[in-house]
């Protein structure tokens, strides 16, 4: 009983978000109205929340030092998008220089607003809200109130593309599931491996009945998943790019020291910063990180939508904020993982693109994601209070 209350405890949201998948799929089967599982839904789902993933990757990081949040991240996507509409449409730069030049410019607003908070010690609150208003009225400023486009083929490709690229439906629906073998076997091969070093080390482990539930369950949804994608047009490039993003981040937070510093912080800042860590070091790198996967996020919103708009980004920091508080990060810092974070923007993913399927209201579907924001906050809150006691 108490490994199966583990259990639940350790994949609460997954557990959650399987729930709401499959009642979603009855509802909206129930109602005539199709399928949320179709093909062409899930790769819309993907492509829909994928800067999602990106933004709210980078807004763990901020949260991880101490329940920090970057209020500018919207904005940052707009004067980013903006320039490199202007670049790449209007004074037709090279594709490659102007998405060099976009990233530099993301990173080097996220290097501004972190060495005001870092070093200048302004509180990242202010900053940041600060910053929301300045790069989005200077979005607009560039744009002067017009959209640009659309974007060459040349660009579109990297974004909104699918692999493999043929014409035969069999040897794409093939080459996917062959692929997504593979990828579960790496996947498996890893976790065995990992479990088997930590035992060397004397750590504590999952016990095998559970570690074998876990690599059943997880790969049977990743072939399901590369199932419906090879049944439509592949995989997605901007799957590709949101894979390595998760990979690269989670392998960061969980095996490099700058990496645990950070939760370290968000466990205790003054006790981290005694024990000889460069703290305000940490926080710059958080908020220029930020910023770079802002410029990244923009790249990919302009490709899906073949404009650059002066309303891009608006509301994007609330989803990523929402996504990072969904997936377990602690409203007070020191908690959380990358995967929690992917969960919970497909978490919320799921909610938009089930609602939007079933005719629900927009405003009812703001209070709905409000509502389960707040939830999954309290209940971090409560049972903090509970270890406590």
């Amino acid at each position: 009983m108490q490994r199966f209350k583990d259990f639940l405890k350790k994949n609460t949201m997954l557990i959650a978000l399987i729930v709401v998948v499959i009642l979603f799929q009855v509802l909206i089967i129930a109602a005539g109205k199709g399928s949320l599982l179709r093909p062409q839904n899930v790769s819309n789902i993907i492509a829909q929340n994928s800067y999602v993933v990106i933004l709210a990757t980078g807004m763990l990081l901020c949260i991880l030092t101490g329940g920090n949040i970057d209020l500018s991240i919207g904005a940052v996507v707009a004067l980013t998008g903006a320039v490199a509409g202007t670049l790449i449409i209007n004074m037709h730069v090279n594709v490659y220089l102007a998405i060099v030049i976009s990233l530099l410019i993301g990173t080097g607003i996220g290097a501004i607003q972190a060495y005001c908070i870092a070093y200048v010690g302004i509180p990242p609150f202010i900053v940041t809200l600060g910053g929301m208003l300045l790069w989005r009225g200077i979005a607009q400023v560039i744009l002067q109130g017009m959209t640009l486009a659309p974007y060459p083929d040349e660009y579109l490709k990297y974004f909104t593309s699918f692999l493999p690229k043929t014409d035969s439906a069999e040897f794409l629906l093939a080459v996917t599931m062959v692929v997504a073998a593979i990828i579960c076997v790496a996947y498996i091969a890893y976790e065995i491996t990992g479990r088997a070093n930590k035992i060397k080390k004397g750590y504590t482990v999952d016990s095998m009945p559970y570690l074998l539930t876990k690599l059943i369950i997880i790969s049977a949804v990743m072939l399901t998943f590369a199932y419906l994608l090879g049944n439509y047009k592949g995989f997605p490039v901007v799957l590709i790019l949101i894979a390595i993003v998760v990979l690269v981040y989670s392998y960061f937070t969980n095996n490099t020291v700058p990496g645990r510093y950070l939760y370290a912080m968000g466990g205790n800042e003054k006790a981290t910063r005694l024990s000889g860590v460069n703290t305000k070091k940490m926080m710059f790198f958080a908020y220029t990180n930020m910023g770079f996967l802002c410029a990244v996020a923009a790249l990919v919103c302009i490709a899906r939508f073949n404009s650059s708009a002066p309303s891009l980004g608006d509301g994007y920091e609330l989803d990523a904020i929402g996504a990072c508080f969904i997936g377990g990060a602690s409203a007070y810092g020191g908690t959380g993982t990358v995967g929690g974070s992917v969960i919970g923007a497909i978490f919320m993913g799921v909610l938009n693109n089930g609602m939007s399927i079933l005719g629900i209201d927009a405003n009812w579907q703001k209070a709905v994601k409000g509502f389960v924001l707040v939830a999954a906050v309290a209940f971090d809150v409560i049972s903090k209070r509970k270890v406590k006691a």
